[in-house]
């Protein structure tokens, strides 16, 4: 049976302490207190979750006046971010339309999307079992149980009136291709084409962060689908491709073996485009020197681009 490099992740599981400070501390007493009140109950304890980047989330729990304890999760929208001025009320929506996805997602319980019961931007959620496994026992079994979850995803009902935006590349402080770049030619097409039309693709619900790291499992099987904030419309191949970037982690092999996965449940072909997209949305990142990765995420993008007749 095939087996995964024994890496641990770096994204959300290696925080310098800046990090640890800012979303893993307690909670203010504000914070707290909004909880409290939202939940019915004083909070007697609230763990930090790992592996989130770009907000302080914790497992909260309460004690109701006949003494039970309940749970849900608290997420605080911390780091300000120019590109988002309103991430809880937009997370909220897109809770509410995932609820009516075929997967198991958080029930939305609170939004306080201005800060100003909580202090920050912040909403409460429903906690699901389960935890993120980034070293599947049963490497095939995991990814194709990985690679199903997307069509069903996909496959929810859009209602009218556009509650969530259009998929949009993520915008970079620069496009110039890195200074470690083997194929600056395909770097600097890549931007062309990400800065190009979408393919003419069907519109869906895409998850926008869909990776690992944002899928819980419980006794082997998926148990929820985490981190909606970015979720909007757009065509499949972004949401795949998100995916097929973070696995390269754990190989290239991994990721092709994903995408194979998808294009059989989906019924569909991949299409390159989501690779350039997704590449390009990470090169101020990339900038940053990825280690031995950043030469496999060239070589993912060097091949869509040549796919893409470029």
């Amino acid at each position: 049976m095939p087996s995964f490099p024994d890496r641990l992740p770096a994204h959300g599981f290696c925080d310098d302490e800046q990090t640890r400070r800012l979303l893993r501390s307690r909670p203010p007493r504000q914070a707290l207190a909004w909880a409290a009140t939202c939940l019915g109950g004083p909070v007697v304890s609230a763990r930090a979750l790992r592996g989130g980047m770009s907000s302080a989330v914790h497992l909260v729990t309460v004690r109701r006046p006949g003494g039970q304890r309940d749970r849900a999760v608290l997420r605080r929208y911390v780091q300000p971010d120019p590109d988002e001025p309103d991430p809880a009320a937009r997370e909220a929506r897109a809770l509410r339309l995932a609820e009516t996805a075929d997967v198991p997602t958080p029930a939305l319980l609170a939004v306080d999307p201005d800060g100003r019961q909580a202090g920050v931007p912040a909403l409460l959620m429903t906690r699901l079992p389960g935890r993120v496994d980034w070293w599947p026992a049963d490497p095939d079994r995991w990814l194709e149980r990985l690679a199903g979850l997307l069509p069903r995803i996909h496959g929810t009902v859009l209602p009218p009136g556009g509650p969530l935006p259009r998929f949009a590349a993520y915008r970079q402080d620069s496009y110039r291709p890195p200074g470690w770049a083997r194929y600056p030619r395909a770097w600097e097409r890549a931007v062309e084409i990400s800065r190009g039309p979408a393919p003419d693709l069907p519109a869906v619900l895409l998850h926008r962060d869909f990776h690992p790291g944002n899928v819980l499992w419980r006794y082997g099987r998926v148990s929820g689908v985490v981190d909606w904030l970015g979720a909007c419309t757009g065509p499949a191949a972004a949401d795949v491709a998100h995916c097929r970037v973070n696995l390269l982690t754990m190989g290239a092999d991994v990721a092709e073996r994903f995408t194979v996965s998808w294009e059989r449940v989906a019924g569909i072909a991949y299409h390159p485009w989501g690779d350039v997209v997704t590449v390009v949305g990470f090169l101020d990142d990339l900038r940053d020197d990825w280690g031995s990765e950043r030469l496999l995420v060239e070589d993912m993008l060097a091949r869509a681009v040549a796919d893409l007749g470029g």
